[in-house]
């Protein structure tokens, strides 16, 4: 039987979004690393954009972490293969520390890993205290770590916000609001990793200014209890499948693709917006992404849109995920008004907005089985196609999207989670 594992570990978290919970993740992997240690990053909940700056700022690949999408098991051995060669675990939460069922909080408390609060520091002095000690207070069952500053003016700044603390609560240093180290955004996240030239001065020139204010000792171990370990089947055995990615498809669970490779596929990858043609395989996954951003470069390039079309008339599965769906439209408007024509095997049509879509966890049950993942978009679809299934919020939340099935073709705008029915997802892209 495998035997626990022990690696320091924190799990860093805000009070609300927007606190610059990634900036200072990313800046405390690349300190450490910088330090010669071996840091492995996850992020809590659904998320695709954060965790490419954070492999960025750590050299290693980022997995996701939640007790409901990934699962416990799922999520204790990712922490516990993590723990057998890394040299500190960071786990950047999501929303607020308290928000959602199941929260931040609550993977905290389960995995027994301390929280580092990170508080936006902003036009703010004593009351920095008052929200650090509501954050450690609020449950005292949660294992506290201290509290870290964001966005800090002046020396003097940081030492009113330090000054604020009580009852033992421990200063982590403060990040200051230098323009070189916030990261841009757009409106899905932050810009993706590719598409920042300066991102490794950012990074280091982020992880110089926390070394300043802080001294980088490890927080203490924590200890990792072994999973129950079984091999997937090899359910895609010999299997070849395309997967999109470059700009305009980059929505990608590194957990998806080490399942297929797990169950036997043979998984390579192709560039919608820049290859001829996909290479020659046996199903296709089309993820989400930017599409909206390049649907006329996605348009212009009709070899490609061919040879997709010629892969769903052959009968060949093709799974598409919300900008992967938009890919397969007739068209897609963007914000501005333009719009282009794509491939044209979903009747029916996208228009971008600027506001917020839809925000959800996702259950599915389709007729192979059921998947959970999430759903975050800005665009609103039109199809005279009825669902074969819609999926469920485990918060009661608005977003119960719609499954799309034309022949060997499923598309929707959720982003499946394949390791919470690794069954379903084989059946999916299984010839």
């Amino acid at each position: 039987m495998s035997q626990p594992r022990q690696c320091p570990a924190v799990l860093i978290a805000a009070p609300a979004s927007g606190q610059g919970k990634t900036t200072v993740t990313a800046a405390l992997a690349r300190l450490h690393r910088n330090l010669g240690r071996k840091v492995r990053v996850f992020k809590c909940g659904p998320d695709f954009l954060d965790p490419m700056i954070l492999e960025r700022a750590s050299g290693a690949p980022v997995y996701q972490l939640d007790m409901w999408m990934i699962g416990e098991a799922e999520s204790r051995r990712l922490l516990w293969e993590a723990a057998a060669d890394a040299d500190l675990i960071l786990i950047e939460g999501v929303m607020g520390l308290f928000d959602g069922t199941p929260s931040s909080a609550d993977l905290a408390r389960h995995f027994g890993v301390p929280v580092l609060g990170v508080i936006d520091g902003t036009a703010m002095a004593q009351t920095f205290g008052a929200l650090a000690l509501g954050l450690a207070r609020y449950q005292p069952d949660l294992p506290f770590a201290g509290v870290l500053a964001n966005r800090v003016g002046t020396l003097r700044h940081a030492q009113l916000l330090e000054g604020s603390l009580t009852e033992g609560l421990r200063w982590y240093g403060g990040l200051s609001r230098e323009s070189g180290i916030e990261l841009p955004s757009r409106h899905l996240g932050l810009v993706q990793a590719s598409e920042l030239n300066d991102l490794d001065a950012r990074l280091d020139a982020a992880a110089d200014a926390l070394g300043s204010s802080c001294d980088a000792t490890l927080p203490p171990p924590v200890t990792f209890a072994a999973p129950e370990l079984s091999p997937p089947e090899r359910l895609l055995e010999g299997v070849r499948i395309g997967v999109a990615r470059d700009e305009a498809f980059a929505f990608l669970y590194g957990a998806n693709l080490d399942l297929l490779r797990a169950m036997g596929a043979d998984v390579t990858f192709f560039s919608p917006l820049h290859d001829q043609r996909p290479p020659s395989v046996d199903s296709l996954y089309l993820p989400g992404g930017y599409p909206e951003l390049h649907h006329h470069a996605l348009a212009a390039n009709g070899s490609m849109l061919e040879a997709i079309r010629a892969h769903h008339q052959a009968g060949k599965p093709l799974l598409a995920e919300c900008g992967g769906m938009l890919y397969l439209l007739d068209a897609l408007t963007d914000v501005a008004g333009e719009r282009a024509h794509l491939l044209g095997l979903l009747p029916g049509e996208a228009t971008m907005q600027k506001r917020l879509a839809a925000l959800a966890l996702q259950q599915v049950e389709l007729p192979e089985g059921s998947l959970r993942g999430h759903t975050y978009h800005h665009s609103l679809t039109s199809t005279p196609l009825d669902p074969i299934a819609r999926g469920q919020s485990p918060n009661g939340g608005r977003g119960a999207e719609a499954v799309y099935r034309c022949g060997r073709l499923t598309a929707s705008y959720v982003h499946f989670y394949f390791p919470s029915g690794p069954d379903v997802a084989a059946a999916l892209l299984r010839p």
